[in-house]
Formats: structure tokens, sequence, C-alpha cells
């Protein structure tokens, strides 16, 4: 008999706040500057989701660490102006807590500025755990830092669920052998999403109310 989902695990970007058009606008500046003419939007698409390392080390391997450096900088003097937040994620993620949901962020994203995004949308206390790039050897897809995140929460990975905009977020959840869904509004589309076969697909971020019922009755 499956088990009820009490623990859930969240991607940042393109999941719980807006950052898409962050994320591409900075990698744009930093790529048009070294390599003009070579990176446009639909290129720029591609990065979302993969840790910077993975990403500049297929452009350019022996400038990652510089590149990374640069993005880093520009992100973070464009970040506050260019995020937006998606409907009804604060409100729901506060019902969920209120509810007795484990919770926790899984990231490709460094600590220090999951928690600058989470401040600004005033839900910095609503996660138990926050794993950010910087705590784990590797990234998502390997499964590491999902599992750092289950054992901080005592959870098991029968009764977790992994939420994500990216095949990182699926492929993730699924090495470590937890339950995926995917959100309907991630920049690269339902359909990509749904090709990569997520146990669910989030329409609103409120559909996670109905999904985790059973874990509070």
């Amino acid at each position: 008999m499956t088990k009820p989902i009490t623990t859930l695990l969240f991607d940042f970007d393109g999941t719980l706040l807006d950052t898409n058009e962050l994320i591409i606008q900075t990698f744009l500046s930093v790529l048009g500057r070294h390599y003009p003419g070579r990176f446009g939007r639909e290129e720029v698409l591609h990065f979302i989701g993969p840790s910077l390392k993975q990403t500049f080390e297929t452009i350019d391997p022996e400038r990652t660490e510089e590149l990374i450096e640069e993005y880093r900088t520009l992100n973070k003097t464009l970040h506050d102006d260019l995020v937006e937040e998606y409907d009804g994620v604060p409100e729901t993620m506060r019902l969920l807590k209120a509810r007795g949901l484990k919770m926790a962020i899984v990231s490709t994203k460094r600590r220090e500025t999951i928690l600058h995004g989470l401040n600004l949308m005033g839900i910095t206390d609503v996660f138990d755990v926050i794993i950010g790039l910087d705590q784990v050897n590797q990234p998502k897809p390997d499964p590491e830092p999902l599992e750092l995140a289950l054992e901080l929460l005592g959870s098991t990975r029968e009764e977790a669920l992994m939420i994500g905009d990216n095949s990182h977020d699926i492929d993730g959840g699924k090495n470590a052998g937890v339950r995926t869904a995917g959100v309907a509004w991630s920049a690269k589309g339902e359909a990509f999403l749904a090709s990569l076969e997520p146990d669910f697909m989030l329409q609103h971020i409120s559909d996670l109310l109905d999904l985790t019922k059973e874990a509070v009755q």
C-alpha cells in the first residue's frame, strides 16, 4: 500500500519563485560579453536547472570558475528587480506548514541566495531544512541532496515527494526513490516535464493541499 505523502522536497528556482527572467538575463549578459552572438534566449533556457558549474563546464571548461563568479555578481545585482512570485505560493506553503507537513528545499543554488529569495517572499520560517549547492558534493540529479534532506527531516523515501520544474528535479527524485511532481508553470513547458514521466503534474501550487490530505486526516 502506498504511504501518504508527509514530506515535501521543493526545488526553488522556477518552482517556488519565478527567477526565470533573472536567470535568462544574467546568462545573456555574461555570455554575450564573452561569446557575442553565440547564445540567444532559446539556448539559455537549457541552462535553467543545472548548477552553474555543470553549465559553464560545457561552455568553456577552462574559464568555469571565472564565469561562475561573474554570473553570481551580476545575478545578485539584478535579483530583486527581476524575480516574481508565483500565484498562491506563500499562502500554500503556510497552509502546508500549519498541517504539520515536513518541508525542505533542495536546490542547485547556494544556500545564501535561497534564503534571500525566501526572505523576499516572507516564508523563511516555513522550511525545516534547506539544502543548497554548497552543502553537497554532487548536485541533482544525483540523489545525494535529496537523501541528505530526508535524513535531516527524519523522513523515509516512501513518504516523500520531490516537486520541481526541471529534469534535474524529476530525475533526482527518481534516483533517490521518491515520488515526483512536475509543475505546469515550468519555463520549459508542461509537455517537456510530462515527457519525464513524473508521478504527478501540478497545475497550481495549491494542488499539493489535495495530494497531502491523507497525511493530515
